[in-house]
């Protein structure tokens, strides 16, 4: 089709409306630019010589004036009989100014420039009768391809009472910022679901929206019908994990299943199960869902690390998470990257980092397992002062970007202060999708020859330690999974009051980097580390007050 844009009135401002041109061509669209400050006389001309298709119109000075250019332009349209049907007439510029737009009546599509789904759709469906909104997929991996490069952005929601909820998720939908809406449920929820005997009525709504029956997900999931229909997805819960699974599947169709290996059970106190029998429950899981084609993000390494594990660790432990998927037949592995967990690790670490676990993932790719990068801001690293949480999110998303992410869970700025309101989680996705719009072009961090040295160097740790895991068991096995704990092969600081992990570990910090440390002070690799364990075994068949696992030697 073929589209003319201007600035009309005294408005000389063109970006906008300039840019809107470019990417109509881009979409296999005819564009004439008319320039700045063009009269309602020469803009009515133009649409008679040209005989458009849609009138691209951009007004960025005070609602007044505009209110009152808008109107001539209205007058001159009918006046002349150029304002018919026939002719999308479309509008771009302030918040302020596209409320006056949408109150002429005139135009089909207004953009404040908070709608980019929308615009898109425009673009690509063309004018005429077809309907301006186009319900996006409602597959996770369709959504992403829709997109067309520019990452999914999901978030995390739930508020105490569930009537607020859903009045806010409708907020968020409409909003069309958001892709994925991942509920936030109390936890009762995850914990005691089927269990009403077990509820307390005093923490009803303890950490998030308290659900209580399958209906309250389908009351949940009517409410993102809406704006550009956002997927849906929640916790795996911590008991009766497959029941909740199917119930999932019924009621909203879980966009994707994220299940943790180690977690969620007596280990962290989220779970009513032991180590072993959870890692047990965990793997069905992940099997149940590959067997249904439903994408698996297995939550491993950010756990790791906001308990203090050192960073090769944390590394061995995401590329095990994505072995264990693959390996349970999971086809469609989305992975989770959490920058600035623990908070003293240096942008340029996490970067190595996440390159490391990045390189190793992908490396496990074939033609029957595919991975994704999702990517989100440590909630740790976030300051209880919103103005500086505010730029720990857009310095973090920056860094992020990176990655070339598939989808960016943006972590609402509020979250250290108190969960986020609807209309706060829509602020935290302006900010995230500015960050994201800056960071085209931007200079190849992953050059940086420092961040290349740390990165391979924690390639070959964590390439150390899962090496010496296959050759000790299955991956598959959870008592094999559990022993990798007890026998502190996998070890954090903050575990030494688990009673099924040693809590030994000692984390120090070099240069921005988490490094496991010795008795001496002095930092240590994986093959040093894990034969300071097998010495330890040796010279005594217990330990005092806690049962230990067997290391086996290499």
């Amino acid at each position: 089709m073929k589209i003319i844009g201007a600035s009309v009135g005294d408005c000389v401002h063109v970006q906008g409306v300039y840019n809107f041109l470019r990417d109509a061509e881009e979409a296999g669209h005819e564009t004439v630019f008319l320039g700045p400050a063009v009269s309602i006389e020469r803009l009515i001309e133009a649409i008679k010589k040209e005989s458009p298709d849609a009138v691209a119109i951009s007004y960025r000075l005070t609602p007044r004036t505009a209110e009152h250019t808008l109107c001539e332009l209205k007058s001159s349209l009918d006046r002349e009989g150029s304002g018919s049907g026939s002719i999308d007439f479309l509008f771009g510029g302030t918040p302020p100014v596209a409320e006056v737009a949408r109150r002429s009546g005139l135009f089909r599509l207004v953009s404040d420039g908070n709608n980019p789904d929308e615009v898109r759709s425009y673009l690509k469906q063309g004018s005429g009768d077809r309907p301006l909104k186009e319900v996006p997929p409602q597959d996770v991996i369709g959504r992403m391809r829709w997109k067309k490069g520019a990452p999914l952005v999901r978030t995390h929601f739930g508020l105490p009472d569930l009537d607020d909820t859903i009045g806010g998720i409708g907020i968020i939908a409409e909003s069309g910022l958001i892709d994925v809406v991942s509920l936030g449920t109390d936890q009762d929820a995850q914990a005691s679901f089927y269990h009403p005997e077990m509820q307390d009525a005093g923490s009803r709504g303890a950490g998030g929206v308290p659900v209580r029956l399958p209906d309250d997900f389908r009351r949940l999931f009517a409410a993102t019908r809406k704006g550009n229909f956002p997927l849906m997805r929640t916790y795996a819960g911590t008991d009766d994990l497959i029941r909740l699974a199917e119930m999932y599947e019924d009621a909203f169709g879980n966009a994707w299943a994220a299940v943790p290996v180690f977690w969620f059970n007596a280990m962290d106190r989220r779970g009513p199960h032991s180590l072993e029998e959870s890692v047990r429950e965990h793997l069905k899981l992940i099997r149940w869902n590959a067997e249904r084609g439903i994408p698996v993000e297995v939550l491993e390494a950010h756990h790791w690390a906001m308990r203090w594990a050192h960073d090769s660790l944390v590394v061995a432990s995401a590329v095990l998470g994505a072995e264990i998927a693959k390996a349970c037949g999971v086809k469609d592995y989305i992975h989770q990257y959490m920058f600035n967990v623990p908070p003293g690790s240096s942008f340029s670490n996490e970067l190595a980092k996440m390159l490391a676990v990045k390189e190793m993932v992908s490396a496990l790719e074939d033609g029957s397992f595919r991975t994704y990068t999702q990517t989100r801001t440590g909630l740790p690293s976030f300051p209880n002062d919103l103005e500086e949480a505010r730029a720990q999110l857009a310095s973090s998303t920056m860094l992020q970007m990176q990655l070339a992410p598939d989808i960016v869970h943006v972590v609402n700025y509020t979250e250290p202060h108190h969960a986020a309101t609807a209309d706060e989680v829509v602020r935290s996705a302006r900010i995230a999708y500015h960050v994201m719009r800056n960071s085209a072009g931007a200079p190849d961090m992953t050059e940086d020859p420092g961040v290349e040295c740390r990165k391979n160097l924690l390639k070959d740790e964590a390439g150390f330690l899962l090496r010496y895991i296959h050759r000790k068991g299955c991956i598959t096995d959870a008592g094999y999974l559990s022993s990798l704990v007890s026998s502190g092969v996998l070890d954090a600081p903050m575990l030494k009051s688990s009673p099924f992990a040693r809590g030994e570990a000692v984390t120090g910090f070099i240069d921005g980097g988490a490094y496991s440390i010795r008795r001496d002070g002095k930092p240590q690799g994986e093959e040093e580390r894990i034969s300071g364990l097998l010495l330890k075994e040796s010279s005594a068949d217990d330990v005092p007050g806690k049962k230990m696992g067997k290391l086996g030697g290499f």
